[in-house]
């Protein structure tokens, strides 16, 4: 019987001295890495390209841009978020895009959900479509950043630090815009000008942000040194998060080639979950959980992208 009061008493004083610790060491929001904005405000279907070439819908060349309420900062960091779909379907209302666009705007960033060219052709079937698909959306999004750096004023961009983000197909295009280049993707497939020069990291893209997209070519990642952030599912069967089924290269494979390479990176694997993140894929309903899911990624690429951008070391 006194052994158990004494117990009690023990576990009383220990949870009393956390609890006054914890109240002393209270956590400051830090703008980037945590929420410090109550409100987010949207402007939707903008536009980052007002003369498409002839043939290609303009709701390919829209935006939506998020931006914190209240926010007196004349140079804020950008990221613009890509959409999955394969290439054939998706928008920039797709998806994690949304949340993620939303969660960034209250830490500080700004955040531009763009639409971008669908293929025509057959992506999912075939690997060539595929390549050319990626391609297209890599010359859509280089339009885009031009864009923003032309009205860096009006939309209060520091242009040193726009970042590239999305999921999926969006994953691999900010990859493809970072790492490779219109000539090499050409090469690959045997399609198109590939003889042109190879320049990469045409926009000085400040980082990648890549949820359980690929690389095409494993060595395209020796084309930069730009800061990696990857979060996959340890069962994606449609994008394989390692580089066991080529010729995609996955976010496991990234983050090991980087590490060699010593790109700056990491990655959180979500074990046992699929594509999408979703313990069973379906592309038309993700389902709450899988929403958390998509949180726990931003909160873990906001660290990153904190500790790479803005952190004083």
């Amino acid at each position: 019987m006194l052994k158990c009061l004494l117990y009690t008493v023990f576990v009383f004083f220990i949870t009393i001295s956390f609890s006054r610790a914890a109240g002393r060491q209270t956590h400051q929001p830090v703008r980037f890495s945590d929420p410090v904005f109550e409100k987010v405000l949207v402007k939707k279907n903008l536009v980052y390209n007002e003369n498409p070439s002839a043939g290609i819908k303009a709701k390919y060349h829209r935006f939506d841009f998020y931006e914190p309420e209240a926010d007196s900062s004349t140079a804020r960091p950008l990221i613009i978020w890509l959409h999955g779909g394969g290439f054939k379907f998706g928008k920039k209302t797709s998806g994690g895009l949304p949340l993620w666009s939303k969660t960034f705007a209250a830490r500080g960033y700004v955040c531009a959900a763009l639409n971008y060219r669908l293929s025509k052709k057959h992506p999912l079937k075939h690997f060539e479509d595929l390549v050319e698909g990626c391609a297209d959306a890599v010359d859509d999004v280089n339009n885009a950043i031009q864009f923003f750096k032309n009205n860096c004023s009006q939309y209060r961009i520091d242009t040193n630090r726009i970042i590239l983000g999305g999921n999926s197909a969006g994953g691999m295009i900010a990859l493809q815009a970072v790492y490779s280049s219109r000539g090499d993707m050409a090469r690959l497939i045997h399609r198109g000008n590939s003889t042109g020069p190879a320049i990469y990291n045409p926009q000085h893209i400040a980082a990648v942000v890549n949820y359980w997209g690929a690389l095409f070519n494993a060595d395209w990642l020796k084309h930069a040194q730009v800061p990696i952030v990857s979060a996959h599912g340890s069962r994606d069967r449609i994008v394989p998060y390692d580089d066991k089924k080529p010729p995609l290269v996955g976010s496991l494979a990234i983050h090991r080639i980087a590490d060699s390479l010593h790109i700056p990176n990491s990655l959180k694997v979500f074990e046992g979950y699929t594509h999408e993140l979703q313990k069973r894929f379906n592309p038309f309903f993700a389902g709450p959980a899988a929403k958390i899911r998509w949180s726990v990624a931003g909160q873990f690429a906001a660290a990153f992208l904190y500790e790479q951008l803005f952190r004083q070391h």
